[in-house]
Parts: C-alpha cells; structure tokens; sequence
C-alpha cells in the first residue's frame, strides 16, 4: 500500500493465555494494528503495559514486528494486563480482571500530525481514566472515527457504548452486539436504527461462519461470504483481523466489495492460527498471493 496517512489505534494490550499454557500477544488495538504493519500501514498505538517481563515481551515483539512503539506507556506499579481465554467448540470466552495498566493509558502528549484515522473500542472505556484520555485524543486529532464495539459482560454499560459511537463515522460489531445495542429482529434494519442514531457513515457488522455486511446510512447493504474449507483452529481475533482489513480498505480506497472481500480472507486466515496474530511473514505473504483471486 502507498497510503502515507497513519492510523492512530487506543486501548489494550495484553497477554491471551489458553487452557494449553500457550500465551499470544493480545487485545483489540494491537492486533489490529499488527495486521495493519503487515498490510503495508505505519500504525501508531497507544497503550500501557506493566514495567515487567511480560511488558518487555511485548515492546520486543514490537520491534520485531516492526511496529512503532512511541506510544506505549510503561506503568510501574502493576503487571502488564493477561486474560484467560476459555475455549468452548472453537469460540472464545474471555476472563478480563479488572484494574490493569490499560485501564490508566494517558492521552499521548504529540499524536501524529499524519493521522488518517482513529481507531478504539469499547472495553478500553471501562475506567474513567483511559475513557478520558481518549476523549481527549479524539479532541487532539481532526481524523475519522473507526469504534470497535466489544461487549465484554460485565465490562461495559449502554451509555458509555452510545458516546463512543456519537462523533464515530464507522462502527464494526458482531451480529449479537448489534441486537444487543439496537433490538431483535432483521439484522438490516438493526444496523439501519444503530446507523440512523448515531450519525455513522457505515457499519461493519459480523456473522460468523455466515460472513458479514456493510449497510450505510442511505440504506445500501453490501453482503459478503467466507470462502468454504476453512480450517477453524480458534475464532480470537477473527474480528480484530475484519477490522484491520476494513480500516486498511477505508484508507487505500478499495471500494466497498474490495474491502469487505480482502477483510473476511485475512480474518478467515486467522482462524486457523492460536491466538490473533501470525508471528511469521509467510502467513501475510501466502493470503496476499490469492486474496483477489479466490
């Protein structure tokens, strides 16, 4: 890609530890941005981990991967942040505790000037003190909204999720997070009610195994498919990779059907890995190859 604007991306980074002992680098924003370093982006992430082993595991994963680290913050009073993921027939069920560094990210003082887009979710709202800082940031730069709604029970409340998506252009959710926030009933007209009270451009909504849509708010739906065959290993992430695709389309101007077709290959890919992220090139050069030729 030659986009030269840079995604700025808030929130948490931690540790995904599976009932194997197996632990993965996670959270929303870092992988989002390690598959946006991977499509070709210059990502810029704000976060906070703790002053340990487990915090220098992540700044070194980092570098490797290339990614700027000029917004991490290093908290020296607790532990980088861990969640256990439980897995039940392939999909994931997350134990997050509370008051971890993530919860206490301060808004960074110089956010890129380059900035094309913003991108959070919604757990990072949980504490006041990180939900400020990103208000803050919002304010800081004049760059596009992408929200990232995750409601991880008990983690999150109607109201807070309302405000994130006030001053958004582009949510992404799953299909239950979408009757959740806007009712029962057709999926469409679900995400046209979120779409229509919110003020967003588009919404980005997920569906499993069925695939995802986009409906913007003069009403067009844009459907899309997996690819059958599919080798499902665990679903973490899945949603993060469609996010990153979407944001990496939003910004190279892909067109709608590019965009939603390269974002559920690179999140099918994913679901045949443990954990969120590929550490090896190979997988990122394997799914470029074919990804406009399935």
């Amino acid at each position: 890609m030659s986009e030269t604007r840079r995604p700025v991306l808030f929130g948490e980074v931690l540790h995904d530890c599976f009932p194997d002992g197996s632990r993965v680098l996670g959270g929303a924003p870092l992988n989002v941005a390690w598959h946006l370093r991977a499509l070709g982006l210059d990502p810029y992430l704000v976060s906070r981990i703790g002053h340990d082993d487990a915090g220098r595991e992540v700044l070194e994963a980092l570098r490797k991967g290339s990614l700027d680290i000029a917004g991490m913050q290093i908290d020296p009073g607790r532990p980088t942040g861990r969640v256990t993921v439980h897995i039940d027939a392939c999909e994931p069920r997350f134990q997050i505790p509370p008051d971890q560094p993530w919860d206490r990210i301060a808004a960074p003082p110089d956010p890129p000037p380059d900035t094309g887009l913003l991108y959070h979710g919604t757990l990072a709202l949980r504490d006041p003190r990180s939900g400020r800082s990103l208000a803050a940031l919002r304010s800081a730069v004049a760059a596009p909204v992408f929200v990232d709604v995750n409601l991880r029970d008990p983690w999150w409340n109607a109201a807070r999720v309302a405000d994130a998506l006030d001053g958004a252009r582009w949510c992404k959710l799953n299909d239950d997070e979408l009757r959740r926030l806007s009712g029962p009933g057709d999926l469409r007209d679900a995400a046209l009610r979120l779409v229509a009270r919110h003020g967003l451009e588009r919404a980005f909504v997920t569906r499993g195994a069925a695939g995802a849509f986009a409906l913007g708010a003069d009403g067009d739906c844009h459907p899309v498919t997996p690819l059958p065959g599919i080798v499902v290993i665990d679903t973490v992430g899945a949603g993060d990779a469609f996010s990153a695709g979407v944001i990496a389309g939003l910004l190279g101007h892909w067109g709608i059907e590019t965009t939603l077709r390269r974002a559920t290959r690179l999140a099918s890919g994913v679901c045949g890995l443990r954990g969120a992220v590929a550490a090896s090139p190979a997988f990122y050069e394997q799914l470029f190859a074919r990804w406009d030729f399935d």
